[in-house]
């Protein structure tokens, strides 16, 4: 690490001058090379990265580009390193840093906003409207690890410290790489109304996300959590998480399921974490009137909707972009406190150099993969599958 001026360092942490990295070459292609381990400047920390989660928008990154956004462009072949969902220690403090100390475990947000435009004056630094804005004379402060600026499939990164929430000493790196996670689930329900005490929630698509959010929701008093998917297995880790009732949607319509799981009526508020192409018009039936719609997932097409039914049931639709409005605080909080297993939708782990396959398993569902994660030392299991 070249270091400026007034970088903190400690002798307990060797930082090198070079760390292993993987870069996008062509699409879906990943190389295995040496970059410069980078220098924390003001407001920023250098992480030692313990563990990476996999993402299903890293898949979309690494394959098709968007929503990554390198150089004004798609990513492709522009020395860039992706992955975004991190936790690693503290190991050099930038230039007037003294919020956290060497050697502190924290996990790491993605999105760090450049923090005077409209939305990020107001706390929606997801939303900054200078995204990507970040290379050259065009850098506006904007940061958002893994998709504009280099991510965390490497051996260190730097992290504004707005980004980062501490982690207690007994949380397993894999558990603390699924704080951000978590922290989309509860940016989800936050846009819905924060705390859900003794209202209903379904969540449909049982993905990481879909997974976590039943579990915050639960921890946050939601009465009854409906988890809506078409796998046997991941609705057995919905019902660990807290879900009150699960529905396989395979062979029954899922509107008319939930609405009898809930007395005859629609819940009340409705995640969807699936990107199906009617799981938005499934939602949308699935509320009660002045019920509440989150789209957290991506969708890949336009879809149909029946919005005569929206307006005259007075439906609210919220679309959430990552883990807003520092809700992994809050995750890490539930976390912390045990309220809620993450640990069991965590699969698989492999070693750093092992990405391609990790990425494998996780693109294919192979082996009942959810969330693989990777290592950069000390691997705990590979292909052990959920517990």
């Amino acid at each position: 690490m070249l270091a400026p001026i007034a970088v903190t360092t400690d002798k307990r942490y060797a930082i090198p001058a070079s760390m292993l990295a993987w870069v996008l070459g062509d699409p879906g292609q990943l190389i295995l090379k040496h970059k410069p381990v980078p220098a924390p400047n003001k407001s920023e920390v250098l992480i030692r990265i313990d563990a990476v989660a996999i993402c299903a928008t890293d898949l979309d990154n690494i394959y098709y580009g968007p929503p990554a956004l390198i150089e004004g462009g798609l990513p492709f072949n522009k020395n860039w390193t992706p992955g975004h969902e991190y936790m690693g220690t503290v190991v050099a403090l930038g230039p007037g840093v003294d919020e956290f100390k060497i050697g502190e475990r924290v996990a790491c947000e993605i999105h760090a906003g450049c923090g005077q435009c409209k939305r990020c004056r107001q706390g929606m630094y997801t939303s900054c409207h200078n995204y990507g804005m970040n290379y050259g004379a065009h850098d506006k402060g904007h940061r958002a690890n893994g998709f504009t600026t280099d991510g965390g499939f490497c051996e260190y990164q730097v992290n504004h410290i707005n980004t980062l929430a501490r982690i207690p000493d007994d949380m397993p790196d894999e558990v603390g790489a699924l704080v951000v996670t978590a922290g989309t689930a509860m940016y989800a329900l936050t846009e819905l109304g924060g705390l859900v005490a003794g209202e209903s929630v379904t969540v449909i698509g049982l993905g990481p996300i879909g997974l976590l959010v039943a579990a915050v929701a639960k921890a946050l008093g939601a009465q009854p959590v409906i988890a809506v998917d078409i796998a046997d297995n991941r609705l057995a880790i919905a019902r660990k998480l807290g879900a009150d009732h699960t529905v396989n949607v395979k062979n029954i319509d899922a509107v008319e399921a939930v609405l009898k799981l809930n007395g005859g009526k629609g819940v009340d508020y409705a995640v969807e974490c699936s990107a199906a192409p009617d799981a938005v018009n499934t939602a949308v039936h699935m509320v009660n009137r002045g019920g509440k719609v989150c789209l957290a997932a991506f969708m890949h097409e336009q879809v149909k909707v029946d919005i005569a039914h929206v307006v005259k049931n007075n439906i609210y639709l919220y679309g959430i972009r990552g883990e807003g409005k520092s809700s992994t605080h809050r995750a890490e909080a539930l976390m912390r406190q045990k309220r809620f297993d993450a640990g069991l939708i965590h699969t698989h782990t492999f070693a750093l150099e092992d990405l391609p396959t990790a990425i494998g398993y996780a693109k294919n569902h192979t082996d009942n993969a959810i969330k693989v994660v990777v290592k950069a030392r000390g691997v705990a299991r590979i292909g052990a599958g959920a517990k």
